[in-house]
C-alpha cells in the first residue's frame, strides 16, 4: 500500500479518468461504446422490421412521413485501460531535483510506480477495468485488464516487485502489446522514451490503427532538460552498467540541448498527429500534484 498513501488519495479521491473516444467494454458505464443501446444520447434512425419493440418508434417520423422508423441510441459501457511502465534501466535515475518521498529525490521509475498506482486504484473505483504491463527490453509481467476489487491489489504487488532492468526495446514491446489487447479501450504509458523515435512512433501508430485511446506520460528528470553539471565527470550509462564515459559537460552541453529539445518536439508533434494524449511529466513536481492537475485539465 506505500503507493496508495492516505494523502494522495485525499487529493486525488474524488477525480476520473473518462474516455474520449469509443471504446468496448463488458458492463453499463459511463464511456460511448461502438454499440447501439438505450440511453438518453441519440445516435440514429433505422428502418422497422417486423419483431422491433413498437415501444422504440419514431412516432413524429410516422405523423409525418407515414414511415417506420426505430430509433437507437449511443450504448455506454464501461473502459478497459492498460497501463504500461517501463521498467529499463533508464528510470533508474533520479536527480537531486526530483520531487522527495519518504526523504530521498524520486526516481524516474518510482515517480511512474506512483502514478500508476494511482490511476489503478481511480480507474477501478468508478468500475473501469485496469490492466498492467511492465517491460524492458522484453515483457515482464502482463496483467489484463479487470474491473473486481482484487485487481487494485495484484496492480500495486507486480509495482512493488518492479525493479528497473536492463536496455529499452520499447517499439517492439508496443507492437506485441497492440496485437494482444482484444478490445479497443485505452492505453497509458509511462515511460521516459528512450528509444529510436521513427521506430517509437511507428508503434504508437499501431495503437492508434486498433483504435486504442492512448495517453502518453512521458517521464523526464529536471537534469535531463537542462544539464545542469558544471564540473568533469564520468557519465554511467544505467542501461548498461560496464560503459562509463568521462566527460566535461560544459563542452557538450549546448550540443545535448539541442539534440534533447528536437527528440521532445518529434515526439510531441507526433503525438499531435497522431491524437495522443502527450504529457510531459518532470519529476521536481510532485506526482500527486502533476496528475491532480493534468486530470483536473482533462476533465
Amino acid at each position: 500500500m506505500r503507493f496508495l498513501p492516505p494523502e494522495t488519495l485525499a487529493k486525488l479521491g474524488r477525480c476520473e479518468l473518462s474516455a474520449r473516444g469509443v471504446v468496448e467494454g463488458f458492463i453499463s458505464g459511463r464511456h460511448k461504446s461502438p454499440f447501439k443501446g438505450f440511453s438518453v444520447e441519440f445516435a440514429e434512425h433505422r428502418q422497422y422490421t417486423p419483431g422491433d419493440d413498437l415501444r422504440n418508434l419514431d412516432w413524429r417520423v410516422l405523423a409525418r412521413k407515414d414511415r417506420y422508423f426505430i430509433k437507437q441510441y449511443i450504448d455506454e459501457t464501461n473502459m478497459r485501460v492498460t497501463l504500461l511502465l517501463d521498467a529499463s534501466g533508464s528510470m533508474a535515475y533520479a536527480g537531486d531535483e526530483a520531487a522527495p518521498r519518504d526523504g530521498r529525490p524520486l526516481s524516474k521509475l518510482a515517480y511512474a510506480q506512483y502514478i500508476a498506482a494511482m490511476l489503478g486504484y481511480l480507474l477501478v473505483n468508478q468500475q473501469d477495468a485496469a490492466g498492467l504491463v511492465t517491460f524492458d527490453t522484453a515483457l515482464r509481467t502482463y496483467l489484463p485488464a479487470r474491473a473486481r476489487a482484487s485487481q487494485v491489489r495484484s496492480i500495486l504487488e507486480t509495482l512493488d516487485q518492479t525493479e528497473p532492468g536492463g536496455e529499452t526495446a520499447l517499439a517492439k514491446i508496443f507492437h506485441d502489446i497492440a496485437e494482444r489487447i482484444p478490445r479497443r479501450g485505452m492505453v497509458v504509458i509511462l515511460s521516459d522514451l528512450y528509444d529510436d523515435p521513427a521506430a517509437l512512433i511507428q508503434a504508437l501508430h499501431h495503437f492508434r490503427y486498433r483504435r486504442h485511446e492512448v495517453l502518453l506520460f512521458h517521464i523526464v528528470a529536471e537534469e535531463e532538460l537542462t544539464f545542469p553539471f558544471e564540473s568533469y565527470t564520468k557519465f554511467q550509462d544505467l542501461e548498461c552498467a560496464d560503459n562509463r564515459l568521462p566527460i566535461d559537460p560544459r563542452t557538450i552541453r549546448a550540443t545535448y540541448l539541442t539534440r534533447m529539445r528536437a527528440f521532445l518536439d518529434e515526439i510531441e508533434a507526433a503525438c499531435g498527429r497522431l491524437k495522443i494524449d502527450y504529457v510531459r511529466m518532470n519529476t521536481r513536481v510532485p506526482y500527486d500534484q502533476a496528475l491532480a492537475e493534468y486530470l483536473s485539465l482533462r476533465n
